[in-house]
């Protein structure tokens, strides 16, 4: 039997997915075996912010080794149309307040577009408040630098 592979994403396809979703899976490297966690990102010149709390695992991994793999995906519910996008690179921290004031002001956009206000505890925040909470100056935002493998791929097109 001949295996079949999946069709590559095109780069406009992939950056399609990236500006399409605020959603996404990064594993952090964790001595033997990766760590996966969910986050909200922002796509700014094709660039991807995150932030982070000040606490937590995946600071602790983060501050060890910066080297991560973020993963968009997009399933329809009976698979009939699929893709999924991975990316190797590095979280480097984000000390300018300008560009961190714009990366919070997005997420908080998109946030209050998508989100349940439920979802500000993923950030280290409680509920009252709002989204508003996410605006001060002292927010951790990390960018990713893709320096390894960038994969798209997707499921097969009818014809």
């Amino acid at each position: 039997m001949k295996t079949i592979k999946l069709p590559k994403m095109s780069e406009k396809e992939i950056r399609e997915a990236i500006y399409s979703h605020n959603l996404c899976r990064i594993a952090f490297i964790d001595d033997d075996f990766p760590y996966i966690s969910p986050f909200q990102y922002v796509c700014i010149d094709n660039t991807l912010y995150f932030h982070f709390t000040d606490y937590g695992k995946k600071k602790e991994l983060l501050s060890k080794n910066p080297n991560v793999c973020v993963s968009i995906e997009n399933f329809e519910p009976d698979l009939s149309s699929y893709y999924f996008v991975s990316m190797q690179g590095v979280l480097k921290i984000i000390k300018d307040k300008a560009l961190k004031h714009k990366v919070m002001n997005k997420m908080v956009q998109i946030a209050r577009e998508n989100f349940s206000t439920n979802f500000l505890s993923a950030h280290g925040f409680k509920k009252k408040g709002g989204w508003d909470n996410f605006k001060t100056e002292d927010q951790i935002i990390y960018k990713f630098e893709v320096v390894g493998k960038l994969v798209g791929l997707k499921s097969f097109e009818e014809r």
